[in-house]
């Protein structure tokens, strides 16, 4: 027996019981090119028993590359599932965020097909059919969902996430249940809907981020569930990125300008909703609001990190809204966990499709915070691709809030080493490699340098403003000379609007591809067409 129950406690749905079978037991339900839906979303809330039962029958039986599988998932999941799975060849497709050394090393190498969407879109065009309507049922083939309980009529009370679940059990009709009972219940942290499809699709009637518009579980037929397994495994979450001086450096140039917005009367004393990516900038922006001087902070975001407890914690956050409790297995999990009755009743966790959805984003005003690969002169944003081919992790749902918050913030380090060079990559360039995010989305970037307030403003003075204020001092005077070239390049063809010259916007690229820096000795070029 579980220090949080048994299987009997959380099944409510006595006819369930029937179904209970070990994780080994489900693989006959394995064939192989499956579509497959799971739970999780950014290591939380993910299934573990039966993909590691999965991944160990591959093993043993030298399945490798012959037991492959479509993954239909909300974000990220735990290494110990997808990960070795990338390792053992078990994955054709996937679909739309991941992270992982060795998935990400089976994208690149072209082993695995991944497809890349806006997290929003991804779970509504999910529900649509869009995924599956090749297919001979127009279904995905089979769900592997992981809950906290299964209700009196068999609904699905997810865990440390809600994903993409409700979309899943509209395009499914065979069901995996991984019941987890190494954990507390979550029930009741959750604000589920299954939105409809148009014309029929209805409103988000959320106005404050800890509204509550739907049911604290996702309704599911009964008579879908195929299994049920009992789990004890908890999520191994996403390891705490530390804080070190250049994060720091831009959490406070991002607090002096709230302060200045408020003094202006253009924010609210306690903010506006916050929204926040992942990783050490995101943890230290969060860290410093929680010492900073605004309280009464609402959170409506995707992820929440460690430092969401520190803000808690603070006595200054009084509500949070996302779709996944990303904690770090350590310190993160258990701290919660020891601390539930202080965080839980302030935390609501919606799915995808509703936490990342622009009609709540805009009518709350949320101020959106990412952190991109790259960033060019003229604000177009890079969150993916490096060097424009090498996939990372995926857009994830940063253009559902750049694209419909109040304020549209993007932070970066100024520069990152490269093999050769401490400073040998500059995050700011004449042109990115990749776009994933328009000049049209951005209203300021941030470095440990400075913060460039880029709203109102015209192509060429966002690209001087953005020089001066965020660039990398060893970089500031090879940008400044290749703004003053293409300026009075274009100019005198007159087609100056955004002046880029082509045969030289990517020669700091390529200089790092050859080189290993991206400080190049000039901008002269040759370029015979006919060569």
């Amino acid at each position: 027996m579980s220090e949080y129950g048994t299987l009997q406690d959380r099944v409510r749905c006595k006819s369930l019981m029937n179904k209970v079978m070990k994780a080994e037991d489900t693989i006959q339900f394995f064939k192989n090119g499956m579509n497959l839906g799971w739970s999780g979303f950014t290591p939380a809330g993910y299934p573990k028993e039966v993909p590691i039962a999965l991944a160990e029958h591959v093993e043993k039986n030298n399945l490798q590359g012959k037991l492959k599988f479509n993954l239909f998932i909300g974000a990220s999941v735990g290494a110990e599932t997808e990960d070795r799975w990338a390792i053992n060849d078990m994955i054709d497709r996937r679909w739309p965020y991941q992270t992982g050394k060795n998935i990400a090393a089976g994208i690149n190498e072209g082993r695995i097909r991944m497809g890349d969407k806006h997290l929003s879109l991804f779970a509504q065009d999910l529900g649509y059919g869009f995924y599956t309507k090749d297919t001979e049922s127009g279904k995905l083939d089979l769900a592997i969902i992981e809950v906290s309980a299964i209700t009196e009529d068999g609904g699905l009370v997810p865990t440390t996430s809600c994903g993409v679940i409700p979309e899943i059990l509209m395009v499914c009709d065979k069901i995996i249940v991984e019941v987890n009972t190494g954990e507390p219940s979550f029930e009741g942290i959750h604000d589920i809907i299954s939105c409809k499809t148009p014309p029929n699709r209805e409103v988000f009637n959320i106005t404050k981020a800890g509204s509550r518009i739907g049911t604290t579980y996702c309704p599911c037929d009964p008579s879908k569930i195929i299994a049920v397994v009992e789990s004890k495994r908890r999520d191994k979450g996403r390891a705490f990125a530390e804080q070190d001086d250049t994060s720091e450096a831009i959490a406070n140039h991002i607090i002096d300008f709230f302060s200045h917005e408020v003094k202006m009367g253009r924010l609210p004393k306690n903010l506006l909703p916050l929204q926040s990516g992942v990783g050490s900038i995101a943890n230290a922006v969060i860290g410093g609001l929680a010492k900073g001087p605004f309280s009464n902070l609402t959170v409506y975001t995707e992820v929440l990190q460690d430092t969401m407890l520190d803000l808690f914690d603070s006595g200054k956050l009084d509500a949070a809204s996302s779709c996944s409790l990303s904690l770090s297995e350590t310190p993160g999990f258990p701290r919660f966990f020891e601390n539930w009755d202080k965080y839980f009743d302030k935390i609501t966790l919606r799915p995808l499709s509703i936490s990342n959805a622009p009609e709540p984003i805009r009518r709350l005003g949320c101020i959106a915070m990412n952190t991109p690969v790259e960033i060019d002169i003229y604000a177009h944003a890079n969150s993916t691709l490096v060097g424009g081919t090498r996939m990372i992790n995926g857009l994830g749902g940063s253009g559902d809030f750049l694209r419909n918050g109040f304020l549209k913030i993007m932070h970066t380090p100024s520069s990152r080493p490269s093999k050769t060079d401490p400073n040998g990559i500059s995050c700011v360039v004449p042109h990115c490699s990749h776009i994933d995010h328009t000049e049209h989305d951005l209203d300021c970037v941030v470095t440990e340098q400075g913060l460039a307030d880029l709203r109102g403003m015209a192509p060429k003075d966002r690209a001087k403003r953005i020089i001066e204020k965020c660039a990398h001092p060893d970089y500031k005077p090879i940008l400044t000379e290749y703004l003053s070239i293409a300026t009075a390049d274009c100019l005198k063809r007159k087609v100056g609007h955004e002046p880029q010259l082509w045969d030289r916007a990517f020669k700091m690229h390529l200089n790092l591809e050859r080189n290993g820096t991206m400080k190049i000795k000039n901008w002269d070029v040759k370029v015979d067409l006919c060569e």
